[in-house]
């Protein structure tokens, strides 16, 4: 191996845009691509490119009526009602020209990043323009049209027959993907995010644990509207160590939304970027400690593109190719270019400045009520450990 991770990434991937002003805009991964090459951090050989999914591994998670949907819909020959059953058309999913096209693309790459992992070119591998967790077997949300994650997933199982951990660090739900696999013992789920009280999709309670055989393999931590960095990352390192542990997976698929940031419009979380330092980190280290290294990384949520998704991103790629972050000042020539676009002052920093918030008046209760999801997620890994037929 020449190179222990590959990057996937195509220019193309900014075509995955709804219409001018939606929040989700793919403008983003190439602001932290860019933010990675001017910080001496890639090379060209890291690079690959991604392929356009097939419609038969679309099928592996999507109903082929919906894809028909999808298709239609980018040639502009389906309306508003008949979209509205598929969720396209919407606020949220608008349609736009080549929609179809521009979603196989974004799910082309998380597959181009498992093969690389699978087939053993490289332990890690990261697809920033991947992480669309919402998608539904019949149906787009959340600005989700295809489910990459899922498909990825499922692509994993049928041509690689590994056991997948699935890890989403998203402010928002992982249920596009819990849904995907809740009856299947091979994929375990873990999702933190914010409580779906104040949050689309308004699910992710801790008593979502799966059905049938898959029941006890999807896990979920609500954590508190203005959760701050200690409580997010002291749930975090807890329920992945616990969980991993308890699965012992054979590849770790984690998605990385960046919208648990206090800056993020969409959200209610105040965390910073310490938590973008640590959150690959981790996942790094068990991946190494349980599946021979073998981590896919994708991207998901975050909103604020100019601000956090570019430092948060290029820390995923930072711990992937050499297991240390970015400290200090971010590179002058990116923010100079960058700058002239921007809508906000860009940061001078790869961390965020101490009291760039209010102080939060509720932080114990907050953190004693995540403690408590935290406590109530696990029960069930401790009941079966304490059983008298766990074998631990």
């Amino acid at each position: 191996m020449t190179c222990e991770a590959k990057f996937v990434y195509s220019d193309q991937f900014t075509k995955y845009r709804f219409r001018e002003g939606h929040p989700f805009n793919q403008l983003r991964v190439t602001l932290a691509y860019e933010l990675l090459k001017m910080s001496n951090a890639i090379e060209d050989k890291h690079l690959v490119p991604p392929r356009v999914a097939t419609e038969e591994e679309l099928r592996l998670i999507h109903d082929p009526k919906y894809i028909q949907a999808v298709k239609l819909a980018s040639e502009g020959k389906l309306t508003e009602d008949e979209g509205f059953p598929y969720g396209i058309g919407t606020e949220d999913t608008p349609m736009f020209e080549h929609m179809h096209e521009a979603a196989s693309l974004l799910v082309g790459g998380s597959l181009t990043a498992v093969d690389a992992v699978m087939k053993g070119e490289v332990k890690h591998s990261l697809n920033l323009g991947g992480g669309l967790h919402h998608g539904f077997q019949q149906k787009a949300s959340g600005f989700c049209i295809y489910n990459d994650g899922a498909v990825a997933i499922e692509y994993i199982r049928k041509h690689y027959d590994a056991k997948v951990l699935y890890v989403d660090t998203d402010a928002h739900h992982g249920d596009g993907v819990q849904w995907a696999f809740y009856d299947d013992p091979n994929v375990c789920t873990l999702s933190i995010h914010e409580t779906g009280r104040y949050l689309f999709p308004g699910t992710g309670n801790v008593n979502e644990r799966g059905i049938k055989e898959g029941y006890g393999y999807s896990f979920n931590i609500p954590i508190d509207a203005f959760t701050e960095d200690e409580s997010f990352l002291q749930v975090y390192e807890e329920a992945l160590r616990e969980i991993m542990y308890y699965f012992k997976p054979d590849v770790i698929v984690t998605q990385n939304g960046a919208d648990a940031h206090v800056l993020d419009p969409l959200t209610h979380l105040c965390c910073t970027m310490n938590i973008f330092e640590y959150i690959p980190k981790l996942a790094h280290e068990l991946a190494h400690e349980y599946c021979d290294g073998k981590w896919i990384a994708l991207g998901g949520g975050g909103y604020d593109i100019w601000r956090v998704v570019p430092r948060a991103w290029a820390q995923i790629w930072k711990v992937m190719s050499s297991n240390t972050s970015f400290k200090g000042s971010l590179p002058v020539e990116w923010t100079t270019k960058w700058q002239q676009q921007a809508p906000v002052t860009l940061p001078d920093h790869w961390n965020d400045p101490a009291n760039m918030y209010k102080e939060i008046p509720r932080k114990e209760e907050i953190t004693e009520k995540n403690e408590k999801a935290l406590e109530k997620a696990l029960q069930f890994i401790q009941l079966k450990y304490n059983s008298p037929n766990s074998g631990i």
